[in-house]
């Protein structure tokens, strides 16, 4: 039966803990600057997030304007890396808040979305697999650093993370693992490393599969990848952060062709890439209430974060000792 090693007050000090010293790490070891996030962007203008290309936004009209709520901030924060004149080599990142409507409740997906979404700029020779591997690392010093006053503050929780975090691509995991599902294969993988950084999601593998959709219009399907850690007490790949290196004129236009999107060149934030207008970057979301759930370690989303849950969810929660906040 599962016993959460922290009560409610503990819990919340922990998620103090985490956000405080996780921010002010990767603010240092990135250059990054804290701005302000928007809680909702005007429709059409191509601003805000698709994901995988088919999840709706929460929309509604007010003062003759269509608003959407956002999905997360992969394009807002290039155009505001633009807008605040930020220089090469520095970037900014954001507490963001979104609801993502289309999520299947479990233990890990709420509707409720929170993670520190961070933007850099950099110069076009530093569009490379080396740039991303880099700050991949330099995220993931963060995340460890952070386990490490958690662990001095609460010993009774555990050091789990390997001291490296692996990098292997999704071509050489189908390789690896070629009878397994995409899921099943991040999960073996991460049950052997502990901490894995999966590179190239987006695109066709050798077997004509993707291993996971992404939208086309932000991350060179190339260069992104997903950092992700076992649970142990859930025996599965936990995501932590999507990332990669945005896409130049040239990618835009291959991707937008290979998704059938092509329309969304007529879009404002669209033109400013294609016309080379906007800098090039790199960029990504690290899940706050999922980086939470891990370090504490937690076994439900809703343990660290208030979300909406139906009362099949609460009933099944309370069965197993499951505190939703």
């Amino acid at each position: 039966m599962y016993h959460s090693k922290l009560n409610l007050i503990d819990t919340e000090i922990g998620i103090k803990i985490i956000k405080a010293c996780f921010e002010e790490n990767l603010a240092y070891k990135l250059n990054l600057l804290r701005v302000s996030a928007p809680l909702f962007l005007i429709a059409n203008t191509g601003l805000n997030d698709n994901l995988s290309g088919n999840e709706l936004p929460v929309s509604f009209h007010s003062s003759s304007m269509d608003l959407e709520i956002i999905q997360s901030l992969a394009k807002w924060k290039r155009m505001a890396l633009y807008r605040y004149e930020i220089e090469k080599g520095a970037g900014i990142y954001t507490d963001m808040n979104a609801i993502r409507p289309c999520e299947t409740l479990d233990n890990l997906h709420s509707l409720y979305v929170d993670q520190w979404d961070w933007e850099k700029n950099i110069d076009l020779e530093e569009r490379t697999l080396d740039t991303l591997k880099t700050h991949v690392e330099l995220i993931y010093k963060s995340i460890k650093e952070t386990e490490k006053g958690l662990y001095e503050e609460y010993p009774c929780l555990k050091c789990k993370l390997p001291e490296k975090i692996t990098f292997i691509t999704t071509e050489e995991l189908e390789e690896m693992f070629p009878s397994y599902s995409p899921s099943e294969r991040e999960k073996e993988i991460c049950k052997i490393y502990g901490a894995v950084f999966l590179i190239g999601i987006g695109g066709d593998l050798p077997s004509g599969n993707k291993h996971d959709s992404r939208s086309p219009d932000y991350d060179d399907w190339q260069l992104n990848g997903d950092i992700i850690f076992y649970h142990e007490a859930l025996d599965c790949a936990l995501e932590i952060s999507s990332m990669g290196i945005r896409v130049d004129a040239e990618t835009l236009r291959e991707q937008l062709k290979k998704a059938d999107k092509e329309e969304r060149m007529s879009l404002d934030f669209h033109k400013m890439v294609l016309n080379e207008v906007l800098p090039y970057s790199i960029g990504g979301g690290i899940g706050e209430s999922r980086l939470c759930m891990y370090l504490l370690e937690k076994v439900h989303v809703g343990e660290v974060q208030v979300s909406a849950w139906s009362e099949e969810i609460i009933k099944e929660c309370a069965k197993k000792r499951i505190f939703l906040l």
